[in-house]
């Protein structure tokens, strides 16, 4: 059975909601998933048995793109870690009526990517509520879901 990990950072509850729809669809795919909150999660959570990791965050700011507040160290202290040829997935929630909208999936995957790290989808923006995005979410899930 194929195993995956979910890091979310969530101040408004709308990544920590696609967090769990996303796990909980991984699921039906027969996918045992770990969900954790980013203040509870470790880079030696990257050196554990995960056949993919999705990282989610939301994005503040319109001068730049500013990461939700908790996984902003966490995004920082990635860079010491070894990511060459693991499979990850990036989504976040935001506000099309900034600029960056969902920046903060651009800057993951740019990051994660240069680290070595195989994307295999490109990344899940959801605009606002979503629960208004369910079916996307299912649908990018599933995307994910097949490549695990």
């Amino acid at each position: 059975m194929a195993k995956a990990m979910i890091i979310y950072g969530s101040t408004t509850g709308n990544t920590e909601s696609t967090a769990q729809t996303i796990a909980e669809v991984l699921a039906e795919q027969d996918i045992e998933t770990t969900v954790k909150d980013v203040t509870s999660a470790s880079m030696d959570d990257f050196d554990k048995d995960f056949d993919l990791f999705l990282l989610g965050a939301s994005t503040w700011g319109d001068e730049e793109i500013e990461l939700q507040e908790d996984f902003a160290d966490f995004y920082e202290d990635m860079d010491s870690l070894n990511l060459n040829d693991k499979k990850m997935a990036v989504f976040g929630c935001g506000d099309s009526s900034y600029t960056y909208f969902c920046g903060a999936v651009d800057a993951i995957e740019q990051k994660v990517e240069d680290m070595g790290a195989v994307l295999v989808t490109p990344g899940l923006k959801i605009d606002g509520d979503p629960d208004d995005a369910e079916e996307d979410i299912i649908e990018w899930t599933q995307s994910v879901a097949a490549s695990a």
